[in-house]
């Protein structure tokens, strides 16, 4: 597991963890590791723009992004390539899943609208492992909702840099960024290296004040 240096509620997963979303012995094994509770929130993820506020767990539908005041209840999103982004506020934490579609669609600003509208302001932020713009091709369509975050692939077809333009949206919060690439790493799964269903999972939690 990779924990964000700084940051007191957020560990980001890798394939070690197994798919947490479907092995419960693992998901509790993980919540007694970390001590937290074993019944995390999560959402059935839609490449939206949705946000949850949620004090429970359980599954809480449609959406994209989890936000909640309630203090050490695990918030989870699942990604293989997409991008997790935890928000630590004052008094509440946000958990972001971003795909292309998802932050086209602006659910990391929306995400943090929500925690500004309840008078808590975010304090930082963590992007965690990602497929890279060395590795993520993409047709112009999608490049075009990105065009300051073009590049090439290490092939040299056409790549977006999906956390630099996440990355761009914290410009005026302290964040962090893993530097890992989930297609090159052997440690995460990859949708676009291996085509399966296996997904990593974020955890996010406000501790105990």
């Amino acid at each position: 597991m990779i924990r964000p240096p700084g940051f007191e509620g957020v560990v980001f997963g890798t394939a070690a963890w197994g798919d947490l979303r479907r092995d419960e012995q693992a998901r509790a094994d993980v919540s007694v590791a970390l001590g937290l509770p074993s019944n995390w929130a999560y959402l059935n993820q839609v490449h939206g723009a949705v946000i949850r506020w949620v004090d429970r767990g359980g599954n809480h539908g449609d959406g994209d992004a989890l936000a909640t005041t309630q203090e050490r209840l695990p918030l989870m999103v699942a990604t293989a390539d997409c991008v997790p982004v935890a928000i630590e506020a004052d008094r509440a934490v946000a958990l972001v899943h971003a795909g292309w579609r998802g932050a086209a669609a602006g659910v990391l600003p929306a995400a943090i609208a929500a925690l500004r509208g309840r008078g808590l302001a975010p304090q930082r932020a963590a992007i965690g492992p990602a497929i890279g713009p060395c590795c993520y091709e993409v047709g112009d369509d999608v490049a075009s909702r990105f065009p300051d975050h073009v590049g090439k692939t290490t092939w040299g077809t056409t790549s977006v840099d999906l956390p630099g333009f996440l990355a761009s949206q914290l410009a005026e919060i302290e964040t962090w960024r893993s530097e890992q690439c989930t297609f090159t790493s052997s440690m995460m799964y990859s949708w676009r290296r291996d085509h399966n269903e296996d997904r990593q999972v974020t955890v996010a939690w406000l501790p105990r004040s």
